[in-house]
């Protein structure tokens, strides 16, 4: 089964370009809602870093959703959106004062510290503006996940958060400080997670230690449980949707949230990843010794996970009905890493058959780049074809 393309005005555009489906988005963010409201206190962001697109953006500002940023950028892109600033929360290794400066200037929800260093210059910063910052401290839970080595963060030796031998320290630290309000505790231990114990052994950790705090009776605002739930890169067009009711449940039934204490959630990829595909044409059919390539006019320049991450895409030859035979699909990149996907069975190709690289929405248009001195792809919504 294939997906659902305006084919024929795909010709009127320039490839490669990105294609989102936004009656997808908004059936997507309509469940995340329903089953996210289910539960007391449950609150959702939108990770940005998987799709700025301003049009995607306002969309899912109109849902209701806050927003997760990790620089000055996306705070910006966040409020040019329409995402309240009291729904923002700013996360990040590296925060440079004009970005904290912006957080600060727009009063928004919580930043998520990861070191008593940035948490002085926060402190700095707040008094020499005369506010108060509200901070998370994101601790590492040295929680594993089943999901690849470049995309977990959740180890004792990843470069993110404050160690939990550490935490305590750091929140006496913070009440020393005038012009920080400490709020809540931060985590995220990774990105593609599809196993939910994974996610149940988090709540457990975060469980621990909360006892530990409580036992010095340190009270805490708010936990966020970061994100990283998966999509199905397999299946896109049978399972287009997340399991969000099992991914809330398990953090409802195994989380022991105190009377008040709110849940934040930062999903990315699952809000938007199914609803995103990479357009792109049939420049030439190569025959090789042993094999046959498609060569198509995307490269690794427009979606660089296949070369990064040696991630699996479904692609589609959204023009050809004629039985399928087996291709390296590549692009025109001279490196060669350009390679979206080897020996797969594609309906036969032709020059100038379109191609759709599924499930693309998340971390495709937003990681895009000149190299080669190619221009970057452009990104339409459905409604940009009506």
């Amino acid at each position: 089964m294939k997906g659902n393309f305006p084919i024929e005005k795909f010709a009127k555009k320039e490839t490669p370009f990105y294609y989102y489906d936004t009656v997808l988005l908004r059936e997507t963010l309509r469940i995340i809602n329903s089953e996210a409201g289910k539960h007391n206190g449950f609150c959702v962001h939108y990770a940005i870093k998987a799709n700025a697109n301003p049009k995607i953006l306002g969309i899912i500002a109109q849902s209701g959703l806050g927003a997760d940023c990790v620089s000055g950028g996306e705070i910006h892109a966040a409020v040019m959106a329409g995402f309240p600033s009291d729904k923002i929360v700013y996360a990040g290794v590296g925060k440079s004062d004009w970005e904290i400066q912006l957080g600060l200037d727009l009063g928004i929800a919580a930043f998520n510290v990861e070191s008593i260093p940035e948490l002085d210059v926060i402190n700095e910063l707040a008094e020499k503006s005369n506010t108060m910052a509200r901070v998370a401290f994101r601790i590492n839970p040295n929680v594993g996940a089943h999901t690849h080595a470049n995309i977990t963060t959740g180890l004792a030796e990843n470069k993110f958060g404050i160690s939990m031998r550490d935490m305590e320290h750091v929140i006496e630290h913070a009440d020393q400080l005038k012009n920080v309000k400490f709020i809540g505790l931060h985590f995220h231990i990774g990105s593609q997670i599809l196993e939910m114990g994974d996610f149940q052994a988090l709540c457990n950790r975060i469980n621990e230690l909360q006892n530990q705090l409580e036992r010095h009776h340190i009270k805490v605002e708010s936990i966020n449980v970061g994100g990283g739930l998966g999509i199905d890169y397999q299946h896109p067009n049978r399972i287009p949707i997340p399991d969000f009711k099992a991914y809330f449940e398990t953090y409802a039934k195994f989380l022991k949230l105190r009377p008040g204490q709110t849940c934040h959630f930062e999903l990315g990829r699952a809000v938007v990843a199914q609803m995103g595909s990479l357009i792109t044409k049939t420049l030439y059919v190569k025959q090789g010794d042993f094999k046959q390539f498609a060569i198509v006019d995307a490269g690794m320049t427009d979606l660089i996970r296949p070369a990064l991450y040696q991630a699996y895409h479904k692609i589609e030859n959204i023009t050809s009905d004629e039985p399928k035979e087996t291709y390296d699909v590549v692009g025109p990149i001279c490196e060669s890493s350009d390679v979206f996907v080897k020996a797969m069975d594609l309906n036969k190709a032709h020059r100038g058959d379109l191609m759709a690289i599924r499930s693309a929405g998340a971390y495709g248009e937003i990681m895009a780049s000149q190299y080669n001195c190619r221009q970057l792809p452009k990104g339409y919504i459905s409604e940009d074809f009506k």
